[in-house]
């Protein structure tokens, strides 16, 4: 990966010409890289240096604690919510759920267990020595990585149906809240209907156009071809895995890494012990049902406990956008506006109690 997919304007801080200002303020300007018919794209380093700038500058590094969460619950009164994590319990006001996919990856069930059959995301060295592998996917991970390997190797990229090329992962206006209100909070929260809207709308599994003539070169090259269709079997034999095509066709390589995504995080287990834990409501196919608004995980009873969701786990509210950047700038504005709104409430019925329980005498 040299170059994000989003735009300068998406990335970790507040201001949207941020990162641009920082190009500028670097002399690194050449690092925004131009785009047909879409806005410039900040290049990895770029991003990944500006996210560090934020970081240091927000002092962010001092507020991070390492722990794994094992479950979360309403602290009695409902002032708030307890984490039960690996260090001890953390007792907190209001708590975000930002957990991406959780580090679950899809295995078609013909890979499962069979050696030479790895990951990208999972273990997978790219270094390691190879003469022929095959990459399984349809995505831009599975573009990249099929690209980056053939400047060494021979490279076979096996798709179930023909690469789609698409410059973003949705149309743009889905990165407009008012068209994410009009186009998909017309439907119940956690319905079926979002569900389908969101699905139709998200560029699942495509590449962008820039990667195009990357492609035809390492085709034309001879170090990169294309095969179609599903796999029927998966054998290893003398060293080699052979994967046997639908339609009879065979591929044989040193190995085979997947790029075949994420299991959908709805059904994570993590989701479901905090969802029973809480009694929080689950939608279609197990969408968390959350409140337009301010993105906080609502309960059975109307209540809303202090309880907000992002990323991947969002999709059903912030739209086909809600797994990236874009999405997750979308998300923290509505939070932080939510979580302020509630202090604000905090510290009035505070005052107001205090007023109340206070004597005046002669």
């Amino acid at each position: 990966m040299e170059a994000l997919r989003s735009t300068f304007v998406h990335h970790v801080g507040t201001e949207p010409f941020g990162l641009e200002s920082f190009a500028e303020a670097n002399d690194r300007e050449d690092e925004l890289v131009s785009t047909v018919d879409y806005p410039p794209r900040p290049s990895l380093d770029l991003f990944l240096d500006y996210a560090d700038y934020v970081i240091d500058r927000k002092d962010l590094g001092s507020l991070h604690r390492r722990a794994a969460v094992d479950t979360i619950y309403e602290l009695p009164g409902e002032t708030g919510l307890r984490l039960e994590t690996t260090v001890g319990p953390i007792d907190t006001d209001h708590c975000v759920l930002a957990i991406g996919h959780g580090g679950r990856y899809r295995w078609p069930d013909l890979a499962a267990g069979l050696d030479g059959v790895e990951h990208v995301w999972e273990g997978f060295d790219p270094d390691a020595s190879a003469n022929r592998t095959i990459v399984v996917g349809g995505g831009i991970t599975a573009a990249q990585l099929a690209c980056e390997l053939s400047e060494t190797e021979s490279v076979a990229l096996l798709s179930r149906h023909p690469l789609e090329w698409e410059v973003s992962e949705a149309d743009p206006p889905w990165i407009n809240w008012s068209h994410i209100e009009e186009h998909l909070h017309e439907h119940l929260p956690g319905s079926s209907d979002r569900f389908e809207v969101i699905s139709d709308a998200r560029n699942a599994a495509t590449v962008p156009p820039y990667l195009y003539q990357e492609f035809e070169n390492r085709i034309d090259e001879g170090e990169l071809t294309l095969a179609q269709g599903a796999v029927g079997s998966a054998t290893v034999e003398d060293g080699s895995v052979r994967l046997s095509l639908d339609h009879g066709l065979q591929l044989l390589g040193d190995r085979v890494v997947l790029a075949t995504g994420f299991e959908p995080v709805f059904d994570h287990p993590f989701v479901d012990r905090i969802g029973d834990e809480l009694e929080l409501p689950r939608g279609y196919r197990g969408m968390p049902v959350l409140d337009d608004e301010t993105l906080a995980w609502q309960c059975e009873d109307g209540r809303s406990v202090p309880l907000y969701v992002s990323g991947a786990l969002a999709l059903g509210t912030v739209g086909p956008y809600a797994p990236n950047i874009p999405g997750a700038r979308r998300a923290g504005d509505r939070i932080a506006t939510a979580i302020a709104r509630r202090l604000r409430g905090s510290r009035a019925d505070s005052t107001t109690e205090s007023a109340h329980g206070t004597e005046v005498s002669d």
